[in-house]
């Protein structure tokens, strides 16, 4: 497994925040549902990750007293993972531990057995390190459990509706029910929830990043697109003073739009709010709009009366 991916990160901060014998007990009863085998014929866990087996041997040899009550077998995989399968080789130790949770082969989380409910966090942190995963957030927002069974994938969805307001979805995939999260906030409070906060704050700081970019993204496109606005109107203003100058002169003009048509021609990317700013005295930006329009207005009346093909009339920027 991944020692650097976000997902591995996740579970060795579980991990590391299991302090106390109720906290792993109940982690522990998390990572049993999700077993590949659970019966008192054959409890078989699998898995890729070496902090997750080392927790799983170290509690259930806790809970039974007995440094080797569990066989690990090892295989490693074509892209060169570790696969580590665990058993509990005696039936009488099966079976106690399956009665010290009050589990059976169905794997329900129902109120007889569920820890209570300041230690249900460390159950839901036990099922994703069996069956979890999370993406790396600077890529895309989601995480999932691949659950064993359907009416384990609903009793945690349910838990995490009611108790945490955490909404998860369900899809089915091949042989296995997958439970997956992917709005942001519902990650981070998952996250916070099974104990692995430093992660949660740091895709926090992602997700805030992301939308600082996508701000100011947003900010340059309109910028850009208000760019574009004033530079096309700024062309046809252009055009059409250059019009009046070539058929009756800027000086037949009355002073006041005399002075803008001589400004627009010296300042072509100007806006509107600095060509009001230019004149003396300065005059607002409708001020500014409302003479560029009565200049577009005599350029069109030279048009009409001069057969020249008409240009669009000039908007307000």
């Amino acid at each position: 497994m991944d020692e650097m991916s976000f997902s591995y990160r996740v579970k060795s901060e579980i991990i590391e925040r299991i302090n106390t014998s109720q906290k792993a007990d109940a982690c522990l009863m998390g990572l049993l549902c999700c077993c590949n085998e659970l019966s008192d014929r054959e409890i078989l866990f699998l898995t890729e990750n070496t902090l997750v087996k080392d927790f799983f041997v170290r509690n259930v040899c806790r809970i039974l007293k007995d440094e080797g009550a569990v066989e690990i077998s090892e295989a490693e995989r074509r892209s060169g993972v570790t696969l580590y399968s665990l058993t509990i080789p005696d039936k009488g130790q099966r079976i106690y531990l399956l009665e010290y949770f009050g589990m059976d082969e169905s794997r329900r989380l129902t109120e007889e057995y569920l820890p209570k409910d300041k230690f249900f966090p460390f159950l839901a942190a036990g099922i994703f390190l069996a069956c979890g995963s999370v993406n790396d957030p600077s890529k895309k927002y989601h995480m999932e459990f691949v659950m064993p069974t359907l009416d384990l994938c609903n009793d945690l969805g349910l838990l995490l509706i009611e108790r945490h307001e955490i909404i998860p979805k369900h899809v089915e995939r091949k042989d296995a029910q997958v439970m997956y999260i992917k709005e942001s906030e519902n990650i981070i409070d998952m996250l916070t929830l099974m104990g692995a906060t430093m992660c949660s704050i740091e895709l926090m700081n992602v997700k805030m990043e992301k939308d600082v970019r996508n701000k100011i993204n947003r900010a340059m496109n309109c910028d850009n697109a208000n760019i574009d606005k004033t530079l096309r109107a700024a062309e046809r203003q252009v055009a059409d003073i250059e019009l009046i100058d070539q058929k009756i002169g800027l000086s037949a003009l009355p002073e006041q739009l005399k002075e803008m048509a001589e400004l627009r021609l010296e300042n072509p990317d100007y806006n509107l709010k600095q060509l009001g700013a230019e004149m003396v005295p300065p005059i607002s930006r409708s001020g500014a709009n409302h003479r560029l329009q009565k200049l577009s207005e005599i350029a069109e009346e030279l048009r009409k009366k001069h057969g020249i093909d008409q240009g669009a009339r000039v908007t307000d920027e």
